[in-house]
């Protein structure tokens, strides 16, 4: 899946939980938190991967799930003794959609060993039939029915962010003023 078709997935996930457990719209660091949790995966082992070759696939040790358990388990456990128990659980959140929505696809199809980055390292991981350079990637991206999926996830993630009010907007803007302020000053 996309950078942006995982945030989607992370958002609409997250606005459903958000509104169902806690009985109120997303919050604004909480929507960045999922913003982020759904694109860390990737952020760590493309990289590794295919920048310096430290990992065998651009799907292995942050896409497994034991290390999502660990990682979320921290920051969970972090937000909740600051005070911040929302945001944790928005991290988690898009962090755990990650990997099952790269997985979205083969477990449709009932290609399951194709899911065993899911566990890695216990077992080997799937074969990755990807250039190795994210220009590669990104200049082998086709029109198929799933990447049209994923636009119309896009689009109905938007129209959902909307609704809610554009949760993370005002932080954003609020941390790039500070941000040029500081960068102005020196």
């Amino acid at each position: 899946m996309w950078p942006w078709g995982h945030l989607a997935v992370g958002y609409l996930v997250y606005s459903g939980l958000s509104r169902w457990r806690f009985g109120r719209l997303p919050g604004s660091v909480a929507t960045l938190a999922v913003a982020l949790g759904t694109q860390l995966p990737d952020l760590v082992d493309k990289p590794l991967a295919w920048t310096v070759s430290v990992l065998a696939s651009g799907r292995s040790l942050a896409h497994s799930l034991l290390t999502a358990v660990v990682v979320c388990g921290f920051v969970v456990w972090y937000a909740r003794r600051t005070d911040h128990s929302t945001i944790g659980v928005a991290f988690a959140v898009g962090y755990l959609s990650h990997p099952f929505a790269d997985g979205m696809l083969s477990f449709v199809a009932g290609d399951f060993p194709d899911l065993t980055y899911l566990v890695w390292p216990l077992l080997d991981l799937p074969p990755y039939e990807t250039e190795q350079s994210f220009a590669a990637h990104l200049l082998s991206i086709e029109v198929t029915p799933f990447f049209l999926f994923q636009l119309v996830l896009v689009a109905l993630a938007f129209v959902v962010w909307d609704r809610d009010g554009r949760p993370g907007l005002a932080a954003l803007r609020g941390w790039l003023l500070t941000w040029r302020e500081r960068a102005t000053r020196q």
